[in-house]
């Protein structure tokens, strides 16, 4: 399995199906990829912010995909003539051989601005991916939780987690600290930080910390289109 980091929170993770998380990246200062260049079987939406939803609906429509969100979003996306697949908070759904797909909760805001206006969206929300065997848990924009603990960490051998740090609009570095380890995954890739000035951290901070706290984790601080096997 191959992640790669686009910058922000959105990532292209690639293995019997290509999977596209929060693809925000017109517009976006620490993007280097061109959403044309992206051909994804799947585009996962947390919610509907502009630096989350992003480019989903061109990549959608030139590549083909199915958009993967709550409700109200997928049917959103659905208005507008591309494919997706309605979900909700708690639901999980096979969609192919080796791909399964289950929306957490997140404790954010859903809206997206058009012409000035807000349009409601459902609720936010993040997602538990297995993926050949793999486990991913992408937190998507949220404060702390704890069913981080409760409802994931208790009941899933999370491989790969991706945390938010960046505080203000989600939760900052003491909090993803405690998210990890009532998570217990084997890997950290922190996220939705240094994009813009108003969620500036230090990532290798947020590292040390994390693998000093918990003996065994490895945290890795990708840049822009850095890769990561597993």
């Amino acid at each position: 399995m191959r992640i790669q980091y686009l910058s922000h929170s959105a990532f292209l993770v690639e293995g019997s199906k290509k999977l596209l998380f929060d693809p925000f990246l017109t517009g976006n200062p620490k993007a280097k990829t061109s959403p044309y260049d992206l051909n994804p079987d799947y585009i996962l939406v947390s919610h509907g912010h502009g630096d989350h939803f992003g480019d989903a609906l061109e990549i959608a429509r030139h590549s083909g995909a199915t958009i993967i969100s709550v409700n109200e979003l997928a049917l959103y996306c659905t208005r507008r003539g591309v494919k997706a697949h309605p979900m909700h908070i708690g639901g999980a759904h096979r969609f192919a051989k080796g791909l399964t797909v289950k929306l957490t909760a997140a404790l954010h805001g859903n809206a997206l601005i058009e012409d000035g206006l807000s349009q409601y969206l459902g609720m936010p929300c993040g997602f538990l991916v297995e993926l050949d065997g793999k486990t991913l848990y992408f937190a998507g924009d949220t404060a702390l939780t704890y069913d981080m603990k409760a409802v994931i960490g208790d009941f899933h051998d999370i491989d790969v987690a991706m945390v938010p740090i960046g505080d203000n609009y989600t939760m900052g570095p003491k909090d993803a600290a405690i998210a990890v380890r009532w998570l217990d995954p084997k890997i950290v890739i922190p996220m939705h930080y240094n994009t813009f000035p108003l969620i500036e951290q230090d990532a290798e901070q947020f590292k040390i910390g994390v693998e000093r706290d918990n003996p065994g984790k490895k945290v890795f601080c990708l840049r822009t289109c850095d890769v990561l096997e597993l």
